[in-house]
């Protein structure tokens, strides 16, 4: 039998050649699968807003204090200056207990839609699917956070304080109490110094705004991905109108005379006859009994004459502070008539 130029077919795979290629490859797929569980996605978390969580729980924490001063208002005045430092520590402790220590962000960081998170979980997990999973603080990282923001701020105040009363600093004073104020004036130098370095990297990278957050591995991520930031320039626009308002009111005060004012106000006033239920025997002007008296003529109510004068002398048209009579001329009490003249 003759074939016709026909291929042969190739030969059938054996049955168990899949396995086998299913174990070469089952290695290179963990390999790579687990590369992409450990790959982290870059997240960008706004400086602005970071900043202004900060400016914010300050605000918060100033708001406080002045409600609780008022508390103490009907007390002995200064009784509380020297407890300042225990009052500003008390007030940090109440926000970090509310907020930091029951997982919860504080009120400037809430309003910003920010949260904490331990930064060194996530390097162990490292899945993640929107850059913005992971734990919150461990409860090491809470009470390192409360000992370094409210402990550590109250022990230097008071520590500046005492040695400020103390007058370390000056010359007179015994060797060891310079060593120490030089040794507080080197320290709080450095930490001015790392906190300018952890400003220059944090505006670089956008993680920690301060060294506390740096020391703990306690960023500051985005609470929910999904929310927008709604912006509202109505408060803004008040404070605009009203600032030029006030401006305004600066540039013409000065340019308007008050009796002038007053003098044009009286007519529209509700209680008309309040000029009549004063007291005549005292100055409409400065309010006190009349030195020297002198009548307003043609109403003939008594004036201090120094008043009455410089009134005259600044307004020819000058009016009665009490009826609001033109004043045409003055006279001392129980004199003759003083015409109100330019010259005079």
């Amino acid at each position: 039998m003759i074939s016709f130029g026909s291929n042969p077919s190739p030969a059938a795979p054996r049955e168990d050649a899949w396995i086998n290629s299913y174990q070469k490859l089952l290695p290179h797929w963990h390999s790579v699968s687990l590369s992409h569980q450990h790959s982290t996605l870059p997240i960008s978390i706004s400086r602005v807003n970071q900043f202004d969580a900060a400016r914010l729980d300050i605000e918060m924490s100033a708001m406080l204090k002045e409600q609780l001063v008022k508390v103490f208002s009907l007390m002995k005045p200064g009784m509380l200056f020297q407890y300042e430092p225990e009052l500003d520590a008390f007030l940090e402790f109440l926000i970090w207990r509310f907020s930091i220590w029951v997982d919860k962000p504080t009120p400037g960081i809430a309003l910003m839609n920010l949260r904490y998170r331990d930064e060194r979980a996530m390097e162990v997990r490292g899945k993640v699917r929107t850059g913005l999973e992971g734990p919150g603080l461990t409860v090491a990282q809470k009470m390192w956070y409360c000992i370094a923001a409210v402990g550590g701020q109250y022990i230097w105040a008071r520590l500046q304080s005492f040695s400020a009363f103390r007058r370390w600093g000056d010359s007179e004073q015994r060797p060891l109490a310079r060593r120490l104020w030089g040794l507080m004036q080197r320290i709080e130098g450095l930490y001015k110094a790392a906190s300018f370095g952890n400003l220059l990297i944090f505006l670089y990278t956008g993680r920690y705004r301060n060294l506390i957050e740096r020391a703990l591995r306690a960023r500051l991520v985005y609470g929910s991905p999904n929310m927008n930031r709604a912006v509202s320039f109505e408060y803004m626009n008040r404070q605009l109108v009203w600032n030029e308002f006030s401006e305004m009111l600066l540039l013409l005060l000065p340019l308007l005379n008050s009796s002038t004012v007053k003098s044009f106000l009286q007519p529209f006033s509700k209680n008309k006859s309040s000029g009549s239920t004063e007291d005549d025997s005292t100055c409409p002007i400065c309010r006190a009994s009349p030195t020297l008296p002198y009548l307003a003529l043609p109403c003939q109510h008594r004036y201090c004459y120094y008043c009455l004068r410089t009134r005259c002398a600044a307004a020819p048209s000058f009016r009665c502070s009490r009826c609001n009579e033109p004043v045409v001329a003055m006279q001392r009490h129980g004199s003759i008539v003083e015409h109100k003249t330019r010259s005079q």
